[in-house]
């Protein structure tokens, strides 16, 4: 079985962060990057509100006016960071391509927001766990549900074209999530067990070359389609 070679478009939620259409940061646009870039940095999602307006160099007690209070600002920071992955990957499941394609960019994309934001999965999953039901049901449906329809269609799209077998949805969410975000998300284990402080770009593309093989080599029904 050949490896993906990773030069496909980031399709998902992929890109470094940036200031959208080159625009000047506002104050909000600064307290949310100062906490992405701490959470990044220190490996870690509990970062104080006072750290984060200092990183901004802002008054702490802008948070407050702009987002009410932590809470306000972590789910302002999943926004940013999730809405317009959720839109590109309705996008990818709309183009002119095939499914296997379409599924090996997606994987390539995931690896690499994960990358630049590695605390995004366990930032998602600690607002739901410690919100309440209703809370934690709306973010559910806004930022989960769009992944696993997506994942729907792509493996009907794939069936249909005699490109994969049949896999559940719902259980292929949390196949994909666990083994894009995993390495992020327990970097201790690379740090403790293999001497690796830091996740640099080449590691990213080696790391994602063997998730795509093994994900695709469950879902393909020939593997002469991996070749291409």
């Amino acid at each position: 079985m050949e490896s993906y070679d990773h030069t496909a478009p980031d399709e998902i939620g992929s890109r470094a962060p940036v200031e959208s259409d080159g625009a000047p940061a506002t104050t909000r646009d600064k307290l949310l990057e100062a906490a992405s870039s701490l959470m990044r940095s220190r490996d870690t999602i509990d970062v104080s509100l006072s750290d984060i307006a200092q990183t901004a160099k802002v008054n702490a007690a802008l948070v407050k006016y702009y987002f009410g209070n932590k809470r306000g600002l972590v789910l302002a920071l999943l926004e940013r960071d999730l809405t317009n992955a959720v839109t590109q990957l309705r996008d990818l499941v709309d183009m002119d391509l095939r499914p296997t394609l379409k599924m090996k960019y997606h994987l390539s994309a995931l690896i690499k927001m994960y990358f630049y934001r590695p605390y995004l999965n366990r930032l998602l999953t600690a607002v739901m766990r410690d919100g309440n039901e209703p809370a934690a049901r709306e973010i559910a449906l806004s930022y989960c549900a769009p992944i696993i329809e997506a994942y729907q269609r792509m493996i009907e799209d794939g069936v249909a074209t005699g490109e994969f077998k049949y896999v559940d949805a719902k259980f292929l969410y949390f196949t994909i999530i666990g083994a894009c975000d995993q390495i992020f998300s327990a970097r201790y284990v690379l740090r403790y067990v293999h001497g690796i402080e830091e996740i640099d770009d080449d590691l990213r593309r080696a790391y994602a070359r063997q998730v795509i093989d093994l994900i695709m080599g469950g879902l393909v029904v020939d593997d002469s389609t991996l070749r291409e």
